[in-house]
């Protein structure tokens, strides 16, 4: 028999097949302090918790029979993930299980703002009877935009066309083909933002989509935008927003999530007569945690058993001979994925991974999960990608993964180069690790370079050129932007090259675009590696 405690609130319904599984036996002690969970752990096989319960290091070590832990939810910030893999423990969650949840409260949303319905309850129920105040506008015929078009997105959309809307796609990962399939346009975000009636966001906060609508698109944007937003606080600039609605460009915005949760008590959003807002209840629906319960408990049953399963979030183990050889170059390929993600635009259709020298006489699949992860991650968000997930993940979206290895790495010992191919361009950076120094990106594109993959750096492509440095230089000086380190790589004299500057901080925005429309400066690209 397999023993699994249940230590926080999960509805009999959730667990129901653990129950009823004639090999587990299952005990539900919710409350538990750490010391108490210590206590009892050790004769336990599986450990469910949603976020309440903290599964430490000193759990898992005291968890001798412990062999997976699974969260009946999205987050894990719950759980030690690197204390379990280094135990071995299998750490799973529900990533899918609130996708109709939070669709169908993003379609409430919608309709709440085109018709205006919290307003008019809030003036009925105050005892005035008021019609002419709460003129809406109907869905049907109008254009809806969807900014991220994963599994939320694609399930407003669906529904959308059934209300007769036509519909407008954003997604770094999607296909013409795939748009297609869906029935909608694909469409950049600016192209959305200047055509739709309404807006949706549905990807992921990264260092991307932060305020990926802010003053700029506003500037633009069609008169009488309706906005909503139920994925993730600070999509939207706020501030902006609020003052889009007051100049008469956005006609409404319904908004579920914040930048700051819960939001203090003088924020805007909460007594503008224009914005609708509700507590993060994208996922509150008694289906949704039911189905996360049961997402999760399938999942451990199928651990428990040795059987198939999905959904894990951490590593599993690597033999030791093999993780002593792979371990120093996991960071590194991880840092070039990122690099090379930030300097392609377009959506990702392939990753070539290039091993060369000692790495092609190893299983090099772990460090390309690293890889895809750092692609996948500057998209999608770091919560969202782990080396578990991230082939399953690129496969989902229709990247192609190819692996290509060869025994000799020139002036190297050993050399692991990333190709990205996507619709609009294809660029290529390559990475070593040198002895005394550390990992160093030594090649982008066609130009040799000694880069430290690390901090603030600006990517500029330009024409070799006497006095460009020198502009840059004050440019980004008078900016106060100041350079910490500068590589420049090029073949010929006069022809084209590259600048590799790091910063002490973030570049904004403006001067990158500065950065881009000085003569013989081609493009100015800000790269972020932790």
């Amino acid at each position: 028999m397999y023993k699994v405690l249940v230590s926080d609130p999960i509805s009999d319904l959730g667990i129901q097949q653990l129950v009823e599984a004639t090999d587990v036996a299952v005990d539900k002690n919710p409350g538990l302090s750490e010391d108490e969970l210590v206590a009892i752990i050790g004769e336990y096989d599986a450990l469910l918790v949603r976020s309440q319960t903290r599964v430490t290091a000193r759990v898992m070590e005291a968890g001798k029979k412990l062999k997976v832990v699974g969260r009946a939810g999205v987050g894990v910030d719950n759980i030690d993930l690197e204390a379990a893999t280094q135990r071995g423990i299998i750490v799973i969650n529900a990533p899918d299980g609130n996708t109709i949840t939070t669709c169908e409260h993003t379609f409430a949303m919608m309709m709440a703002v085109a018709r205006h319905i919290p307003q008019a309850y809030a003036k009925t129920v105050g005892g005035t009877w008021d019609r002419k105040s709460f003129l809406g506008v109907e869905l049907r015929n109008k254009t809806l935009g969807v900014l991220g078009m994963g599994r939320i997105g694609s399930e407003v959309a669906k529904r959308a066309k059934a209300f007769g809307m036509n519909i407008m796609g954003y997604d770094p990962f999607m296909t013409e083909e795939r748009a297609e399939k869906l029935g909608i346009k694909l469409a950049s975000v600016d192209e959305i933002v200047r055509e739709a009636d309404f807006m949706t966001v549905h990807t992921p906060l990264t260092s991307e989509t932060r305020h990926m609508i802010g003053r700029p698109q506003f500037a633009v944007m069609k008169p009488g935008m309706r906005i909503v937003n139920c994925a993730r606080g600070g999509i939207i600039d706020e501030i902006a927003l609020v003052d889009a609605i007051d100049e008469g460009i956005v006609a409404g915005a319904a908004f579920d999530v914040f930048e700051v949760e819960p939001p203090a008590a003088d924020h805007p959003f909460l007594t503008h007569p224009k914005i609708i807002v509700t507590p993060h209840l994208g996922a509150s629906t008694v289906e949704a945690q039911e189905n996360v319960a049961i997402d999760v408990s399938e999942q451990v049953l199928h651990i428990l058993r040795d059987e198939p399963f999905m959904n894990a979030v951490n590593m599993p183990p690597i033999p030791a001979n093999l993780q002593s050889k792979l371990q120093p170059y996991f960071s590194l390929g991880e840092k070039l994925g990122s690099f090379i993600a930030q300097s392609t635009e377009g959506p990702v259709q392939e990753i070539v991974v290039s091993y060369s020298g000692e790495l092609a006489e190893v299983d090099t699949q772990p460090l390309t999960r690293y890889v895809v992860r750092g692609v996948l991650s500057h998209h999608l968000g770091l919560e969202q990608v782990n080396v578990v997930n991230s082939m399953h993940l690129a496969k989902l979206r229709d990247v192609n993964i190819v692996i290509q290895k060869s025994s000799t790495a020139k002036d190297f010992t050993n050399l692991v180069t990333v190709t990205l191919r996507t619709k609009k361009e294809e660029h290529v950076v390559s990475g070593t690790l040198l002895t005394g120094y550390g990992p160093r990106i030594v090649q982008i594109d066609k130009f040799p370079v000694d880069v430290t993959p690390e901090g603030n750096l600006i990517l500029i492509s330009h024409n070799d050129k006497p006095g460009i440095i020198g502009r840059v230089g004050t440019l980004l000086g008078s900016n106060d932007v100041n350079i910490a380190t500068m590589q420049v790589g090029r073949q010929l004299e006069g022809g084209s090259a590259i600048m590799v500057l790091r910063v002490d901080k973030g570049t904004p925005k403006e001067v990158l675009q500065q950065l881009t429309n000085m003569p013989e400066l081609n493009t100015a690209k800000e790269i972020i590696l932790a």
